[in-house]
């Protein structure tokens, strides 16, 4: 694994999930939700960057995908086990599944 992609990989893997916790934040304390849009919104921006380059877009829409699911079902979610966990449940399911996904093909079979 190319030392560049590894680093993608990482930053993909924390930089996803902690935008989500950090748009729950700003929209908590500010009581202004577009401003927590926003932070989404750049921040999903540039993992989709980030994480295209490095391994491709049919992972980043994949990763793309869950990040906004997460988002959108962490709202419902949030009413059963409340809002913190479901912001930190709905992050690490996209942590998880950007590590994953952000490995490259090419890089799996060297390692197999």
């Amino acid at each position: 694994m190319s030392a560049d992609t590894s680093r993608s990989r990482l930053l993909v893997a924390l930089i996803a999930p902690l935008t989500l916790v950090a748009g729950f934040v700003v929209a908590q304390t500010t009581g202004v939700r577009p401003l927590g849009g926003a932070i989404l919104l750049v921040g999903g921006l540039w993992c989709a960057f980030t994480m295209w380059r490095a391994v491709g877009w049919w992972r980043t829409v994949v990763v793309g995908v869950a990040f906004a699911a997460a988002f959108v079902l962490s709202h419902p979610l949030g009413n059963v086990i409340g809002v913190w966990a479901a912001v930190l449940a709905a992050a690490a399911v996209v942590g998880v599944l950007a590590w994953v996904l952000g490995r490259r093909s090419d890089e799996r079979a060297a390692s197999a």
